[in-house]
């Protein structure tokens, strides 16, 4: 297990930043660059092999177990053999990017984004570093809130500052809720949403190189929590984003809206999902629903139900949806026409991790640290494997090669300790 240390620049930490500047990585293909992995889905490669039980008491399947300063709950990301996720710790005042070996586990890393960040107003299920990096492959793009505004910053792989801005205002009135939207990649543009109930409420698009601003899109004052997404879409690329009681799709280059569905409710959380003709969607506040969508053609609503599933988003597979409603009970739907496959209890419910698609199983992550293994099989419920892992889970889950990534924290001397674990069976 690795130990944790204490922010600032040791002579080990400035160490390994020099010793890390001297190699460079090689991403891969199947690199998990950004929130919702390489296809934006949350599929990870079809012929990966997971286990199906490990133990974190025993070390049964599992690679590594590395401590993590403070709390987040953004997903990790996967750039050759590093990792990088981001980080809040209020004991320390900072906000940060901490980078690890992939094959070990050890932090070689830990840059401080923003200092002196002072007190964040937020819901209890949010934290100080939701929003998941995005990468490249050459640089590193993190987006913090703090001092009433969006903060996006791009460093090098060896974390060497490379541009920051401060992208927009961003203080909420109604509801002190925090932020969670991710930032991603589309071409040569970085796409931040940031949607509140203020005048700067919008989705900004700036340039990978130097952080200008490129485009806005104006969204209505309207507090909001969802990522934005490119989904292909009936043969084209469309950014797409619920929210304000309406789905809509943009132009990912100029930003130019292309259409808007009434459809859905105030606040969304979750990121749209798709099936090439159909977007999906799912949320809770004030009217809770999943909603589906014609995306080609005829931009209308499909059909809708009154399964609510907040903060975690849903998953589309082969012409059927998969969802875990906030009250542990999971769903299989055909997107066509909404007819129910099957439904069955996970949990008592609690959930705020998005399910993730292994080859031909759907791992689902409880709040409360179990982690159900299900056949991702529409004609039937099947329940492969439960595991406990850890005692609290907010952050996806995340495979790449053959090994699964779990955020999760684990009570250690009255307090909550957060870790990054490696689940694999890899010798």
């Amino acid at each position: 297990m690795q130990k944790h240390f204490r922010w600032g620049a040791s002579a080990l930490g400035w160490g390994l930043a020099i010793l890390g500047g001297l190699f460079a990585t090689d991403t891969r293909a199947t690199d998990w660059l950004q929130w919702r992995g390489p296809t934006s889905d949350n599929h990870a490669q079809q012929d990966w092999t997971l286990p199906l039980r490990w133990n974190v008491q025993t070390g049964q399947n599992i690679q590594w177990k590395t401590a993590i300063d403070g709390r987040g709950h953004s997903t990790p990301i996967v750039v050759g053999d590093w990792i990088y996720l981001t980080t809040h710790d209020p004991s320390a005042d900072v906000q940060a990017l901490v980078r690890l070996d992939r094959n070990t586990g050890r932090i070689l890393n830990k840059w401080a984004i923003h200092r002196n960040v002072g007190p964040i107003q937020m819901h209890s299920n949010n934290s100080g570093a939701s929003p998941s990096p995005a990468s490249d492959g050459q640089h590193i793009y993190v987006s913090f809130h703090n001092r009433n505004a969006i903060h996006v910053t791009a460093v090098t792989l060896q974390g060497r500052q490379v541009w920051q801005r401060r992208v927009c205002d961003f203080a909420p009135q109604a509801f002190e809720f925090g932020y969670g939207a991710s930032p991603i990649i589309e071409g040569e543009l970085l796409i931040v949403a940031a949607e509140f109930d203020g005048d700067a409420s919008g989705i900004y698009a700036l340039d990978l190189d130097t952080g200008k601003p490129a485009w806005k899109i104006e969204r209505p004052i309207n507090l909001n929590f969802a990522s934005a997404i490119v989904a292909p879409i009936a043969g084209e690329r469309l950014l797409v984003i619920a929210g304000a009681e309406t789905m809509d799709a943009y132009d990912p280059v100029t930003g130019q809206r292309r259409w808007s569905v009434p459809t859905t409710t105030e606040a969304i959380c979750g990121t749209i999902v798709w099936d090439d003709r159909r977007l999906l969607v799912s949320g809770g506040n004030p009217t809770p629903g999943t909603w589906c969508i014609n995306a080609a053609g005829e931009h209308r609503e499909l059909w809708s139900n009154r399964v609510m599933c907040y903060e975690q988003s849903l998953l589309a597979n082969d012409g059927y949806v998969y969802a875990v409603a906030d009250s542990g009970v999971a769903y299989c739907w055909r997107t066509h026409d909404g007819r129910e496959m099957w439904k069955e209890r996970l949990f008592g419910g609690g959930i705020s991790a998005s399910p993730l698609l292994v080859g031909d199983e759907l791992l689902v992550a409880s709040e409360r640290g179990e982690v159900y293994v299900l056949a991702a099989n529409p004609d039937r419920f099947e329940m492969r494997a439960q595991n406990q892992t850890g005692e609290s889970i907010f952050a996806s889950p995340v495979a790449v090669d053959d090994t699964l990534y779990i955020r999760s924290g684990i009570q250690e001397d009255g307090k909550r300790q957060e870790y990054l674990i490696a689940i694999s069976e890899k010798p």
